[in-house]
């Protein structure tokens, strides 16, 4: 077995970065792994029975990340279309399919569960493809996703009712006694689960998030996905609904950004394993045979799609052009349509040529999608006989969840809270991430806009909406994580990224990693007393202003370095770097005397001024040359400042 999967993950790696090069997406490429090493291909994996325990794990974790983002609040606010499109789509395109399949001779449970795998689409190449052309905030997109939402809600009752079909041989007394049964067992798993989810696992969560150990939070997670799947298996259930209603459960609490953020590296791997198993089932040679079929049961699944949903949106008062437009987008098979062929499959309900063409039908239909979500337009005004170019939907307001021109705010101290407070104030969009889960609850029980997380996570920044950020303010004081928040984002957006930080002796370093600005509190908090000093002095508010403005656009010049004294109490690393300033007298006989300041040659120091005979002298030139009785102030790190005395007064010439 471990050869086998080593031999499918080296094919798919392969696989995928082709895929990748040629903009196809990496489920096309699995399933291609699937008919490469698979019983109708080169037969490289002879056992399967290990392989489709690991798969059916990726469906498991799959449902698992489904059920942290669906939420009642996002399906309330979204009622109207959910249950208007979606479901309509869901109840019309399966009606419709299950018709054709007992025309075509197939038993009418055999029907139903091939259009209850039709009818579904692809979240993950839509949402992606979507995001990627920057189409995720049209009106379009909002239709598209409320069928898919709905699509992903409908996949737990289909995955309850084909064990049920595969049991009874289509009994159907006997099918609507069981599944009477299935919902009493399916409501006390429910309840069980959610019961726990509310009064236990918040609890549980806070404990493991308060130890800050990235490696139990993940085995908990894992542990919590797999313990609600077994539930539902020993009530006679699927494991992917107990998965469901765990992710759900934990969905609505502080942790959903970490725990999907953790869980996905698993449920990817995992569910490449599941669309390899898929790829399995494709026997190539046999639907080359049969190509004619092939072609007309993928053209008669995506053009009934499209006017199904272009007739119900068009009913709900969508415009020709969106509706035109969803049907296009959603005309696929989806990932979830293949979860219910493998079920079938296992179960014997539906024979293999049968799931093989079907397989083939998904697999095309998806590779389609990218190049219709691309070209929805050009193919909506030559459907529409429009002689000019159509725009682009115009964008409506951000779907629940989604963030879109908006500020990220690492960390939630007071120098998060604060900013936070004026964001608000302001009716500037933003969102907080912070770890300190005690600090998150009190601030989600305020009515703050916070997440748990771990902020340097590349997944949860992208959850965050990184890539559509205004800018990204970073408050914790550790510079180490600040940096490695700063590689991570940089490739991910343009938008300004402002990082806070203690004093001055980070900022080089902060700024070479990218942070677009960077403010030291030390020196910012001299500042404001430097503006009340001027104040009550005097001095006019816009000339003050405009002394801080040159100040920060000038990066502090005039207060970096200061001289130690006696009893500042300062570590030796940071007396090592921070700059200080430091006065040296030039006596007879000192090296420098006579010599220019290009003929000295100081490294890594910087001239302050020069005081001669009572005038001091701010700026001094390369050709400035010294005299005896200067004193000069020069600024830098104590042990450069050390190296330039000594150079100056001749006590080392190298």
């Amino acid at each position: 077995m471990f050869i086998d999967i080593i031999l499918l993950l080296s094919i798919a790696v392969a696989l995928v970065a082709l895929f990748q090069r040629i903009q196809l997406p990496p489920i096309l490429a699995y399933l291609a792994t699937g008919i490469v090493a698979g019983p109708h291909g080169f037969q490289l994996i002879v056992e399967q029975a290990d392989i489709e325990l690991f798969a059916e794990l990726g469906v498991v974790f799959l449902m698992f990340s489904l059920g942290l983002e669906f939420s009642l609040p996002r399906l309330l606010s979204m009622r109207h279309l959910v249950l208007g499109l979606g479901g309509g789509q869901v109840m019309s395109v399966g009606l419709i399919f299950t018709v054709l399949g007992i025309f075509a001779s197939l038993y009418w449970s055999q029907a139903f569960v091939v259009a209850s795998a039709m009818l579904m689409s692809s979240t993950a190449i839509v949402i992606k493809q979507l995001a990627e052309s920057k189409l995720l905030n049209t009106r379009m997109s909002k239709l598209s996703i409320s069928v898919l939402l709905f699509q992903d809600i409908a996949v737990v009752p289909f995955l309850i009712m084909i064990p049920l079909l595969a049991q009874q041989s289509g009994n159907v007394m006997l099918i609507a006694e069981q599944m009477g049964w299935a919902l009493v067992k399916g409501l006390f798993a429910v309840s069980l689960i959610l019961s726990v989810g509310r009064w236990i696992l918040p609890t549980v969560f806070k404990e493991i998030a308060l130890t800050r150990s990235d490696e139990l939070f993940v085995m908990s997670t894992l542990l919590v996905a797999l313990i609600a799947g077994l539930i539902t298996h020993w009530l006679g259930l699927s494991m992917a609904l107990g998965a469901f209603l765990a992710g759900m459960m934990l969905g609505e609490g502080p942790y959903r950004h970490q725990l999907e953020a953790d869980i996905r590296p698993f449920r990817d791997v995992l569910m490449g394993l599941f669309f390899i198993t898929i790829g399995m089932l494709l026997n190539l040679p046999s639907l080359l045979e049969d190509w004619p079929r092939l072609i007309i049961v993928l053209v008669v699944m995506m053009l009934t799609k499209i006017m199904l949903v272009f007739v119900l949106a068009k009913s709900l008062g969508e415009s020709s052009r969106n509706a035109l437009s969803t049907g296009l987008v959603l005309a696929q098979m989806g990932e979830f349509g293949f979860v219910l062929l493998a079920l079938a499959g296992k179960l014997e309900l539906l024979p293999l040529p049968l799931i093989s063409t079907l397989v083939g039908v998904g697999v095309m239909s998806m590779a389609m999608t990218p190049w219709l979500i691309n070209r929805h337009q050009d193919i909506v005004r030559r459907l529409m006989f429009q002689s000019k170019v159509v725009p682009k939907s115009g964008l409506s307001s951000p779907l629940p969840g989604q963030y879109i021109d908006h500020v990220i705010v690492c960390g939630y101290g007071r120098s998060g809270q604060t900013i936070a407070r004026f964001l608000k104030i302001e009716g500037i969009p933003y969102t907080v991430i912070d770890r300190d889960p005690v600090r998150v609850q009190e601030a989600l029980n305020g009515g703050e806009k916070i997440e748990f997380g771990d902020a340097s996570r590349r997944e949860i920044q992208m959850m965050l909406g990184v890539d559509k950020a205004k800018s990204i303010i970073i408050t914790f004081k550790d510079t180490e994580k600040a940096i490695e928040l700063l590689k991570i984002v940089k490739p991910l957006t343009d938008a300004k990224v402002l990082v806070r930080t203690t004093d001055d002796s980070t900022m080089q370093k902060l700024q070479d990693a990218g942070a677009t600005d960077v403010v030291p509190e030390s020196l910012e908090g001299s500042l404001m007393m430097v503006s009340h000093v001027l104040a009550i002095s005097g001095v006019p508010i816009k000339r003050i202003l405009k002394r801080l403005q040159h100040e920060r656009q000038g990066h502090y010049n005039h207060l970096h370095g200061f001289y130690f004294g006696g009893e500042s109490n300062i570590p030796f690393e940071e007396s090592e770097v921070l700059e200080r300033l430091h006065a040296i007298r030039l006596e007879q006989g000192a090296y420098a005397i006579g010599k220019t300041v290009a003929e000295v040659k100081l490294k890594e120091v910087s001239y302050r001024a020069v005081r001669r005979q009572g005038v001091e002298l701010t700026h001094v030139h390369p050709d400035f040359m010294f005299a005896a009785g200067d004193v000069i102030l020069l600024c830098g790190p104590s042990r450069y400042v050390k190296r330039a005395e000594h150079r100056l007064l001749g006590d080392w010439a190298g």
